[in-house]
């Protein structure tokens, strides 16, 4: 690698961001990009031998890179440290909703979301098939791109509501979203939670939003029993669309809040 090169936040921010997979690295000073990737680079972005872009792996690691001649590989110049995710990992249990689900998947990977669970529940019609996963999670990495996130969030195979309640009963805080302000309001609960204690080392939160129609009363006692904490999101009916973002837009502000940003 050559010498230490300085960059200000503007010259980061006006260089083009590529996503590559961990295998793609090689003696990390070299990146052996795939053909699709050579395409984007060179005919989409109009990147020509010599340029630079920053390559990221969506396992928090950042390079700055350069375009080789040949246009198949790019030179590793240096590693470039930037903090652009929440202060705490957020996992989001969201129950399918008919159609959408791809603006679920890209804007709440904007926002920060670290887990994402697609959930089938009593009330749920939509019943995704392999290639809608396969689509999600490259939804996911162009989102963690454009809005330059250092990892590329987990989208699990689509679950049953029993399913994702146990499998998060271990993480450190959980809440189940009920509708028409039943509850108190979840920024309340963050807010309750010491100045100091929310960090990734400490654990993940989990937030559940329901499906159209809401949450049966069997899945909320499921949720309670399992020690979820019902929560509100406020006094108006969000649509199942809405009600993610919402939930992850409270806890990104409630914990960047109190670190500061």
């Amino acid at each position: 690698m050559e010498n230490s090169i300085e960059l200000t936040s503007t010259q980061l921010s006006r260089l083009q961001r590529l996503a590559i997979a961990p295998s793609q690295l090689q003696f990390s000073t070299r990146i052996v990009l795939e053909r699709e990737q050579q395409h984007y680079l060179s005919r989409v972005l109009r990147l020509n031998a010599g340029d630079r872009f920053i390559s990221m792996d969506g396992q928090g690691h950042w390079w700055l890179a350069q375009l080789s001649a040949s246009l198949d590989s790019a030179t590793i110049l240096q590693p470039i440290h930037v903090e652009r995710e929440l202060p705490i990992d957020v996992t989001l249990i969201v129950a399918l909703p008919k159609t959408g689900f791809d603006d679920i998947v890209r804007q709440t990977t904007e926002l920060g979301v670290a887990t994402l669970m697609p959930t089938i529940t009593e009330r749920t019609l939509l019943k995704p098939s392999a290639q809608k996963l396969t689509r999600w999670r490259r939804i996911a990495k162009e989102a963690a791109e454009q809005s330059e996130r250092l990892f590329v969030p987990t989208i699990v195979d689509p679950i049953s509501f029993d399913k994702a309640v146990n499998e998060t009963r271990q993480l450190w805080r959980r809440y189940i979203c009920l509708a028409r302000g039943e509850g108190t309001h979840l920024l309340d609960r963050l807010a309750e939670i010491p100045a100091d204690t929310p960090n990734r080392a400490t654990g993940t939160i989990a937030i559940a939003i329901g499906p159209e129609g809401g949450w049966t009363a069997r899945e909320i006692d499921t949720a309670i029993a399992a020690r979820f904490e019902p929560v509100s999101l406020g006094r108006r009916i969000l649509r199942t669309l809405t009600a993610p973002m919402a939930a992850l837009s409270v806890a990104a502000a409630a914990f960047e809040r109190k670190i500061g940003n």
